[in-house]
């Protein structure tokens, strides 16, 4: 069975005032039935793990460097990460293939220095708005799969999560019959890929404008086992709602 997973992304939001919205969601589930995570700005993440010290939520790097160290200024690797208490880390996000032009090349390639560095990968995914609306999304989504993920993955150091482009901060979500298309297309590549036993373990995530008003609905989808959050992760009590009706999905 695989369990449940609430990860947040921060992105560029943060600064060590807002620590206390971290003590107050540990404080809310101190024996949570889900996995949960953070992902700080980088300049949060060891004040960050000190927050969370004695609590079951884990923290991570939102980017890391394909190479382990070396002439790359503002850049940040996955061994510093480790280093910086996190355990997992989000690789090719839609924000970091746009704005920073990352190909399906660049994630495997961190991807294998962050799994190197023993860290976890939350592997992004997701079709823009014109590619659904020309009903080429399983056809992207097939491509990022093929070109992002590494042949050396395992359902415990890799996530999988599902993130339509046009969803992302907007307020609009994929119908929860196209959300399951793509979860179990997303499933049927990977246990083709790596085999029925990996193919199975590999937690899939939706993110998208997850709140806690339609979070429940979309824990109930095939092959959704949590979501990867972003605004609605920065409030204790609304990624408090998420993870409950995650809880109440098992």
């Amino acid at each position: 069975m695989r369990r449940k997973l609430a990860a947040g992304n921060w992105k560029m939001n943060g600064v060590s005032t807002q620590l206390a919205e971290v003590e107050a969601l540990c404080a809310a589930h101190p024996s949570p039935r889900v996995d949960l995570l953070i992902a700080p700005p980088a300049t949060l993440i060891s004040s960050m793990v000190v927050s969370a010290a004695n609590h079951a939520l884990e923290v991570a790097g939102q980017d890391c460097h394909g190479e382990k160290n070396g002439a790359h200024t503002g850049d940040i690797s996955g061994e510093m990460l480790k280093d910086a208490g996190a355990s997992y880390v989000i690789l090719g996000h839609s924000e970091r293939r746009e704005d920073h032009s990352e190909s399906d090349d660049d994630v495997r390639s961190k991807a294998r220095a962050a799994l190197a560095a023993d860290l976890k990968v939350v592997i992004c995914i997701g079709e823009s708005l014109e590619e659904r609306e020309a009903a080429n999304t399983l056809e992207i989504i097939a491509g990022q799969l093929a070109g992002s993920l590494p042949d050396i993955l395992t359902g415990e150091n890799t996530v999988i999560a599902y993130e339509p482009i046009w969803a992302i901060g907007t307020g609009k979500v994929p119908t929860l019959a196209q959300i399951g298309e793509v979860h179990d297309f997303i499933r049927s590549k990977l246990q083709t890929r790596f085999g029925e036993g990996v193919g199975r373990s590999i937690r899939l995530l939706y993110g998208g404008s997850v709140k806690p008003s339609n979070a429940s609905e979309i824990f109930n989808v095939s092959n959704v086992d949590g979501a990867l959050v972003g605004g609605a992760s920065l409030k204790a009590e609304d990624f408090s709602g998420i993870i409950k009706a995650l809880e109440d999905a098992i």
